[in-house]
């Protein structure tokens, strides 16, 4: 089973999990940079949520489905053509072999996620199916699809949900994105980094009371902030720090950047604040043009958050399983 790539569309990789355990190598994790959104595209065609799927950042690619296909797509809302026939997001859809998948555009969100049942079944590095698309490393030589690239598909039994000879179906149900998809671009949460108390008095109140955009100079190693130019009180003498997914740091332009899912492991930036985790998938869907607004918070919050939203997306998971389950 496989799936040809007849245009590639703006970005769109393979991406797991992450490739996590080697930083002590100076490897970063990848992976998919809205992690509910991808374990959910899994969950919808019945797969392990370790699968790797499709991240599509903008615009989407025209895939051809070489043999009878299972897919889900969820994320930012992503214009899709069966054989020209629409199909809806956030839920199963069968496609018949030989099936011409168009993705279009996304009117909100900067990322979709396409999971096929199986999964796409490219060789694992080190662990991990993600593309580092900064290091070179992963499926495709660690690089982002191209037109006729051929990817193979994992094989699983069929679908009971489905009737293959019926053509182009969707399931009846599918699931609301609105908890999923952060639409009022409320505040992210933002704890203060090693360095936050280097900033001038003014900055340290900027940080938290003004207003950043997404500048078009953002990829999936981090995202630059235009806005107000943030200063520190005094010049700082510093060595490479542990950086990850999330670290705020301030260069000398002024301008902060917030690392993604391709981070480096370490950066000599002073390092002002730490994105909670669960703010993670939000900032991921902010595309170039996007407001970003900052609100302290702390570590109790940030991990009390998190595990809520962990407890509500396994709970999903599991409702999906059954519902799939059913007759």
């Amino acid at each position: 089973m496989s799936v040809e790539v007849i245009k590639p569309g703006l970005l769109s990789s393979l991406q797991d999990g992450g490739r996590r355990g080697y930083a002590s190598m100076g490897l970063g994790r990848a992976g998919a940079m809205d992690e509910p959104a991808w374990r959910l595209a899994n969950a919808l065609v019945g797969n392990h949520d370790d699968e790797a799927a499709l991240e599509i950042t903008l615009a989407g690619p025209t895939l051809r489905f070489q043999h009878d296909a299972v897919i889900a797509l969820t994320g930012a809302v992503i214009e899709a053509r069966a054989d020209g026939q629409a199909l809806p997001p956030w839920t199963s859809c069968f496609l018949p072999a030989g099936t011409l998948l168009r993705l279009g555009g996304m009117r909100h969100g900067c990322r979709s996620y396409l999971a096929v049942r199986g999964g796409f079944d490219a060789a694992p590095v080190l662990g991990s199916r993600s593309t580092d698309l900064h290091a070179h490393i992963g499926p495709l030589d660690g690089r982002a699809l191209q037109a006729g690239d051929v990817i193979d598909i994992g094989g699983r039994e069929p679908a009971a949900w489905f009737r293959p000879t019926q053509g182009v179906q969707a399931l009846r149900w599918g699931l609301d994105p609105q908890p999923w998809l952060d639409y009022a671009r409320a505040p992210l949460g933002l704890l203060r980094g090693h360095h936050h108390g280097a900033l001038d008095h003014a900055s340290q109140h900027a940080l938290f009371a003004q207003r950043f955009v997404v500048s078009k100079d953002s990829n999936r190693t981090g995202n630059r902030m235009d806005g107000p130019l943030l200063q520190l009180d005094h010049p700082l003498e510093l060595v490479s720090e542990a950086t990850l997914p999330g670290t705020l740091q301030l260069p000398p332009s002024g301008q902060p950047i917030l690392l993604l899912a391709e981070a480096p492991v370490t950066g000599g930036y002073p390092r002002i604040g730490q994105l909670a985790a669960v703010d993670l998938p939000r900032i991921a869907q902010r595309r170039p043009g996007d407001a970003v607004c900052f609100r302290e918070s702390t570590m109790d919050e940030a991990r009390q958050r998190l595990r809520t939203r962990n407890d509500a997306l396994q709970q999903l998971i599991q409702r999906i399983a059954q519902r799939l389950e059913s007759p």
